[in-house]
């Protein structure tokens, strides 16, 4: 899944992109590269982040909404926790809507998403992105996280949603030990039954463990993403969608594993 984020203040990428031309080349570039689905994001949700309106949201949405479906083929997904915008994307063409809320934010989300048939990424956070990271604490991580999702799913299921997948949440609302216990853990999702997503590209932990700048973290990210795959993701979210496809495509030759 290649990660774009039209914001001027993302952790990672914001306000890289000038124009819809350069927005739009990007994606061609990642589609090129190997990503099988592109997320769009256009609220910022990184650590300390304050949230913005939903007619902010759509403004800068809509320039590429517009014309994704007729620039490219891959599936879509936008990054949003509103159902207003929500149903802008899905009327655009989104096939999935990835709520990092898991519907905690607008009680509206599974309506809307079930009125288009599409699909929802359901993530777990402790918190908002203005506090999560402010001493995040649990009894047991693992638990609480597969609770939360399973609550989420439940909700989701209720609303006659199928198309589901869920996502830990790393780095929103988890220190570094949790964000390790739940790598580690990633099985336990996996018995839900459902793909699970990670995000890890670029992510503080990998800075913490090795020291390194957001702009120096890919070695530390493609490791963590090839331990999560091995764990049972699905999905993997990235900003560098060549580094991850040729990491992966090694592993599963030097595997013996057939491309699906």
């Amino acid at each position: 899944m290649g990660i774009v984020n039209l914001t001027p203040d993302s952790f990672s990428d914001g306000g890289r992109y000038r124009g819809l031309d350069e927005v739009l080349s990007h994606i061609e570039t990642m589609i090129e590269e190997g990503a099988d689905i592109i997320d769009i994001g256009a609220e910022s949700s990184r650590p300390g982040a304050h949230p913005i309106s939903a007619k902010e949201e759509i403004l800068r949405l809509s320039p590429l909404l517009s014309v994704f479906a007729h620039h490219f083929k891959v599936p879509f997904s936008v990054d949003t926790t509103k159902s207003e915008v929500a149903d802008l994307a899905l009327s655009c063409g989104a096939h999935f809507i990835n709520d990092i809320s898991a519907f905690k934010k607008d009680p509206g989300m599974p309506a809307m998403i079930a009125k288009h048939g599409a699909g929802v990424i359901l993530m777990h956070m402790q918190g908002t992105p203005e506090t999560m990271q402010q001493n995040p604490l649990y009894d047991n991580v693992v638990a609480s996280v597969v609770s939360e999702l399973k609550k989420a799913i439940d909700t989701a299921q209720k609303a006659r949603i199928t198309n589901i997948v869920i996502d830990p949440g790393i780095g929103f609302g988890k220190n570094l030990e949790h964000t390790m216990t739940l790598l580690r853990h990633l099985p336990d999702l996996v018995q839900l039954g459902f793909p699970v997503l990670v995000g890890l590209s670029r992510k503080s932990f990998v800075g913490t463990l090795l020291g390194d700048p957001v702009e120096e973290r890919l070695y530390g990210s493609l490791a963590s993403g090839l331990y999560a795959w091995m764990k049972g993701a699905q999905i993997l979210r990235v900003h560098d969608i060549l580094p991850y496809k040729k990491c992966i495509d090694t592993f599963m030759a030097l595997e013996g594993i057939s491309h699906v």
